[in-house]
């Protein structure tokens, strides 16, 4: 508890607000990691949900972290290049480093710490995201819990990293083997993965990593490994973990698929259902797509342009039109046309509101 106060209080000292007026640009959403689980030692991909934020797409952006270390002290309003994020497409943004090296410190100095504490920033500071925290998941009680494999997460999806570990000490034959391979497919074998020693390219791909001392690990993203079509329902991953020369093998292994939820649709619609030229003409969008934080609207009303734009986020965008000044003194309009587009340029809706007529 006290780390955790004194990071959160470190993280209000070091933001710079102090020094210049900054843009909030809303909290950082969905942290996910590939793999799944590693060791402090090991290289990793952090990726970074900003779809709620008011960054735009494409936009640089830079990592400020001070707790384990700082490595880019002193650099707020000119952050270094090795702290850029690499740009992956619908807000979401990446960042690849092996911990020891990135922070300087040891793999025991790095699990005595804080955890990983940082904010996301453009290049000069004039706009930064929330503080936020990487989660670590210690995958190190495996070592010592006499089980064969273990899942991380125990359910996992066909669009997600999962991380499978594996104990070779528990079964016989795999000491001193050159290399382990992952043999597998979908479904009760219905999606193939085979290893097949003799294709370089396939060796490699099913290839674990080892770790050490007879425990391995494999890393893969369902969808992507097993070249699904879309709308595959993955069941089961089932599998053996085998030696390079097939001498000896897990045994059938099978870990069960978590239920995957699709996001719901969008949903647009105005408001109120009818409406006047002395009426306020509202408009809101629910559940959208990731990246989409805005609606930009046109409207025709006779010789009349009016337009403008609401933000928001994934939850939703939702804004409203001032139809009594914006149409003040304009006599006789019977409708007006409404077009509607994201952020993306793509059109939300198109269409002609009838007004209703006022009695004088």
């Amino acid at each position: 508890m006290k780390k955790f106060i004194y990071t959160i209080l470190l993280a209000l000292l070091m933001a710079p607000n102090f020094i210049q007026a900054q843009e909030a640009a809303g909290a950082v959403g969905s942290i996910s990691s590939y793999p799944v689980v590693y060791k402090y030692d090991e290289q990793v991909t952090w990726y970074f949900d900003m779809s709620a934020s008011t960054f735009a797409e494409n936009e640089d952006l830079y990592l400020w972290m001070w707790s384990p270390s700082e490595p880019d002290a002193g650099n707020w309003e000119n952050s270094s290049d090795f702290a850029k994020l690499k740009y992956e497409g619908n807000k979401v943004w990446s960042f690849t480093l092996t911990p020891t090296v990135y922070f300087s410190q040891t793999p025991d100095q790095i699990a005595a710490s804080a955890g990983f504490w940082f904010r996301l920033k453009n290049k000069n500071g004039s706009k930064q995201s929330d503080v936020a925290n990487v989660a670590y998941t210690d995958f190190s009680s495996f070592y010592t819990a006499n089980e064969l494999i273990r899942s991380y997460p125990t359910k996992p999806t066909i669009d997600k990293p999962v991380s499978i570990l594996f104990n070779s000490n528990l079964k016989d034959g795999f000491n001193g083997v050159p290399s382990v391979h992952f043999h597998s497919g979908l479904n009760n074998w219905a999606v193939l993965q085979e290893y097949q020693a003799w294709i370089p390219e396939v060796s490699e791909k099913t290839k674990l990593k080892d770790l050490g001392n007879g425990f391995y690990r494999m890393d893969l993203i369902p969808q992507e490994y097993y070249n699904t079509e879309p709308g595959f329902v993955m069941e089961n991953i089932t599998f053996l973990f085998v030696a390079k020369d097939w001498t000896t093998n897990s045994g059938d292994q099978i870990i069960y698929a978590g239920e995957y939820i699709p996001p719901p649709p969008p949903v647009f619609g105005f408001f109120p259902l009818q409406i006047s030229q002395r009426d306020f003409l509202g408009m809101s969008r629910k559940n959208n797509e990731p990246g989409v934080n805005k609606l930009i609207y046109t409207i025709n009303a006779g010789s009349k342009v009016i337009s403008g734009e609401f933000a928001g986020g994934t939850a939703e965008i939702k804004g409203f039109v001032n139809l009594v000044s914006e149409l003040n003194g304009i006599p006789g309009l019977t409708e007006i046309h409404v077009l509607v587009k994201d952020n993306k340029d793509k059109t939300i809706s198109d269409t002609t509101i009838p007004l209703k007529t006022l009695d004088k």
